[in-house]
């Protein structure tokens, strides 16, 4: 998907706890009428569990697709995954689907390759089908950060504010949605994950940044963490 990559975003932290996974699928059911011979993609899927859980749910005839430009070892075998790029994979794929998701990965590409990546999704619909895609809403954040962090993150939300807005000029009878997940962790499980750099904003930070934000998270924040994690979701039909 992009020369940035994230190994640690679905790797126990809340976004691969149960319950977040079975509320982010009804949430998803929601959106979209699915049954057991629905057809459904995961744009950089990380290790699959949603769409895993979702294909149990749903106890769906073919396997859904997951594609990722990493092969984690700890993968959902639920799904069909594959190591390629979203642009690879179009060029090569012939199916239809009723769900493409590309959940919380659309900042990490360019304007133009956006642009290009919604035509070919658009053009893989099914009848009926939808896109959904979710990124952090850039309205409202509240996730628990240090001063480099804030300050990368507040950059990382007002681009995303501005795909957005590219996406809804593309395509101005999409919908829009919010998807709102509250969080309770501990400060030390919280400061493990920034220490694996679980978020984009921190990839390219180094050690001694990171044991730096992670004391002034210590110094500023209170043993249990509760926080929302916040999502838009833009809905693109396909007719």
């Amino acid at each position: 998907m992009a020369s940035t990559v994230i190994k640690n975003w679905d790797n126990k932290t809340w976004l691969s706890s149960h319950d977040y996974i079975k509320k982010f699928n009804n949430f998803l059911l929601r959106q979209n009428k699915l049954n057991s011979n629905s057809r459904i993609l995961d744009i950089g899927c990380g290790r699959g569990k949603i769409i895993g859980n979702l294909s149990s749910k749903l106890r769906l005839i073919n396997k859904p697709i997951g594609i990722d430009l990493i092969n984690h070892r700890d993968k959902d075998k639920r799904i069909n995954f594959k190591k390629i790029s979203a642009y690879t994979f179009f060029s090569l794929n012939k199916k239809k689907f009723d769900l493409i998701l590309i959940k919380q990965t659309i900042h990490l590409l360019q304007f133009s390759k956006i642009k290009t990546l919604l035509t070919k999704m658009s053009n893989s619909l099914n009848p009926h089908g939808k896109i959904l895609i979710l990124t952090l809403n850039p309205q409202k954040n509240e996730f628990p950060s240090f001063d480099l962090m804030k300050i990368r993150l507040l950059k990382s939300l007002k681009r995303d504010k501005k795909i957005l807005t590219f996406i809804s000029k593309l395509y101005p009878k999409r919908i829009l949605k919010k998807f709102v997940y509250k969080v309770q962790i501990t400060k030390k499980k919280y400061n493990n994950m920034i220490s694996k750099r679980f978020i984009s904003t921190i990839l390219g930070f180094n050690d001694k940044q990171i044991a730096t934000g992670i004391k002034q998270i210590d110094s500023k924040f209170k043993k249990k963490l509760k926080f929302s994690d916040e999502l838009v979701c833009i809905i693109i039909r396909n007719n």
